[in-house]
């Protein structure tokens, strides 16, 4: 069974960071790339960060570069986004999802995990 399952996300102040895992299983771990989308509420998903399966090239949403960095430990089958300097417009559902190659867009990717809270307070 293919999945993916998002953690560590919660309540933090502005300024402050969060480290959210991304823990895969039930397929080839390296052989997918590992993107990070957030969505909030009345909003579209939108793409915030993806890790190359075969290169890891990492890719970042705008909004976001410079602040968060995004990681893979293969041996774990697990990505990981560190989200620092987070702001209250960082507020959102936080899911991981993988495709054979990143994309910003939500359309590709095959597998998605059930998402993680992330709420920052101002």
């Amino acid at each position: 069974e293919v999945q993916l399952v998002e953690s560590g996300g919660g309540l933090v102040q502005a300024g402050g960071s969060l480290r959210l895992s991304c823990a895969a299983s039930g397929f080839t771990f390296d052989g997918y790339a590992i993107g990070w989308f957030r969505q909030a509420p009345g909003k579209e998903r939108e793409g915030v960060s993806c890790i190359g399966s075969s290169d890891g090239r990492t890719y970042y949403a705008d909004s976001v570069k410079g602040r968060f960095t995004i990681s893979s430990d293969n041996a774990r089958s697990t990505v990981y986004l560190q989200m620092n300097s987070l702001t209250p417009e960082d507020t959102a559902v936080y899911y991981c999802a993988a495709v054979s190659l990143c994309d910003y867009y939500p359309i590709p990717y095959d597998f998605w995990g059930q998402g993680t809270q992330v709420t920052v307070a101002s």
